[in-house]
């Protein structure tokens, strides 16, 4: 009877979530083979002639018998060449060039070059997280992933260069030297781009700053060349810094779609800008294997849509239930992985095919205009918290100085979060933007008089009620930046201002 002679814990990543796996070696007698069972992709399958060459040629005898590899559970798919390095500290256990007792007590996770060393691979911090809730006392990492790993406290962390180094770690010889920590301040180093050079859109400006408050969505609206796509760039200058928690959120997902160079924290809020040709998929995650889509890389940032009338309407309404939910499930045969979609939608579009409307230069026909207004629908809009047209900017303005510059927007901001964090402590809620019904029941706080010119604009008819809840939160969000304890009806006209239908507000203002 065969039986297992030694076994290694690794992680396999599922969507965003790392997910135990243990491999399993069975030796016996017969014709040399190798093989590997348990649902793995071409990658795993590979790592076949990866282990085999790596092994012999670190210095070990790779075992002349008949070796199985089982990568459990077996229903659970495994993708990329992350498995390598188990798998060959796993051959070694069963074949007594490694102490199995020493492996009981780490996770193990890297790609095995052919002459032995170690690549880094994707999802190294969240294998780290997985590690700390299994258990284990450490985790065996390649030495560029180390600092990455090291973010995720109560673990030790081996950074090695090779699988000899490893085998020299796990039969008790000197660690290398463990990785630096990572720097503690969060605070996001800004860019070039400001505010101040900004000139004659004081009340995109405004927009601006209630937006990044609140973390509400915008769309910006004018003519080409009016400066729609500058002013969402400058978003994230005004933006406050990741708190400790969004910052190891972000990096992990980051690290697991490849864009993090497995150094210390990302910093800054990310700010998503995809083509107008993005599938949906690509746009809120999917394809075969489930995998995080634009929605999800600007996850606790900026997701920003220039050009908006030009992506498909498929692709617009598939943002619909992650705009709302604030997450996304993607559910692929019996897989299903779920991708959050906490982020601020900044779009900017024109008014026509031709950019023009409603002046004279505007040439577009009756069947133009109502062919680019069919590209956005009316449920879509109404998940716009704020809608702004832009006029082009008087020769005056343009030829002054500065209205403001981001630092001062960003005071103003991180003071508006800040009231906000003390007013929903207690709760897993942080911005306006995402208080659901029961907690703006509790925290919204209008005066009489503001629930009435808000009540008066929904009997209208004009305005639904998710677009009423949407309004009130903004409202609220205007009142912080005002340094106000409650919601006043200046507070609501306000927010009504900005909603896609200005009538509310010219009627709540009568």
């Amino acid at each position: 009877m065969a039986v297992v002679l030694a076994h290694v814990t690794t992680f396999a990543i599922a969507g965003l979530d790392p997910r135990r796996v243990t491999v399993e070696v069975d030796l016996r007698a017969g014709l040399p083979t190798f093989t590997i069972v348990g649902l793995g992709d071409r990658a795993v399958c590979e790592a076949r002639e990866r282990v085999h060459a790596a092994i012999l040629n670190s210095g070990f005898e790779f075992p002349a018998r008949r070796v199985t590899v089982n990568l459990a559970p077996a229903y659970l798919r495994k993708t990329g060449p992350g498995f390598d390095l188990a798998i060959a500290a796993a051959v070694l256990a069963a074949s007594g060039q490694l102490p199995a007792e020493a492996l009981e007590r780490f996770a193990v996770f890297g790609e095995l070059s052919l002459g032995g060393q170690l690549r880094p691979c994707r999802g190294v911090l969240a294998v780290a997280e997985g590690t700390v809730r299994a258990g284990l006392h450490g985790l065996v990492v390649p030495r560029e992933r180390a600092a990455e790993a090291a973010l995720v406290e109560g673990l030790d962390v081996v950074g090695a260069r090779s699988l000899a180094e490893v085998a020299e770690v796990l039969r008790g010889g000197d660690p290398p030297p463990p990785p630096e920590p990572p720097v503690a301040a969060l605070t996001p180093a800004r860019d070039a781009a400001d505010l101040s050079d900004v000139r004659g859109h004081a009340d995109a400006i405004a927009a601006l700053t209630i937006a990044a408050a609140g973390a509400h969505n915008l769309l910006l609206s004018g003519p080409p060349g009016v400066g729609k796509t500058m002013l969402a760039r400058r978003l994230p200058s005004i933006l406050p810094p990741l708190t400790g928690a969004e910052a190891l959120e972000v990096t992990r997902i980051h690290s697991i779609a490849g864009l993090h160079d497995g150094g210390d924290l990302i910093r800054e809020r990310p700010f998503r800008a995809p083509h107008h040709q993005v599938s949906a998929s690509g746009l809120v995650g999917g394809g075969a294997r489930p995998a995080p889509g634009e929605a999800t890389l600007a996850h606790n940032g900026v997701l920003f849509l220039d050009e908006l009338s030009e992506f498909p309407r498929p692709t617009l309404e598939a943002l619909r239930q992650p705009l709302e939910d604030g997450r996304v499930v993607v559910v692929r045969g019996q897989r299903t992985a779920i991708f959050p979609t906490r982020f601020m939608l900044v779009a900017a579009t024109n008014p026509c095919p031709c950019g023009h409307a409603p002046s004279p230069r505007c040439r577009c026909t009756d069947a133009d205009l109502a062919r680019h207004h069919r590209r956005l629908s009316g449920p879509l809009l109404d998940r716009l918290d704020l809608v702004l047209t832009l006029q082009r900017p008087p020769a005056g303005d343009l030829a002054g100085g500065a209205a403001t510059t981001s630092v001062a927007e960003r005071e103003r901001v991180v003071d508006a979060r800040e009231r906000q964090a003390r007013r929903l402590r207690g709760t897993t809620v942080i911005c306006n933007a995402h208080l659901d019904a029961a907690l703006m029941r509790s925290h919204v706080n209008p005066t009489a008089e503001a629930e009435r010119t808000l009540l008066d604009a929904y009997r209208r008819g004009r305005l639904s009620a998710r677009g009423r809840d949407r309004a009130l939160r903004v409202a609220r969000t205007v009142a912080d930046l005002a340094e106000a304890e409650r919601v006043e009806r200046d507070h609501v006209i306000t927010a009504l201002g900005y909603r896609h239908d200005h009538e509310l507000a010219d009627g709540a203002a009568a």
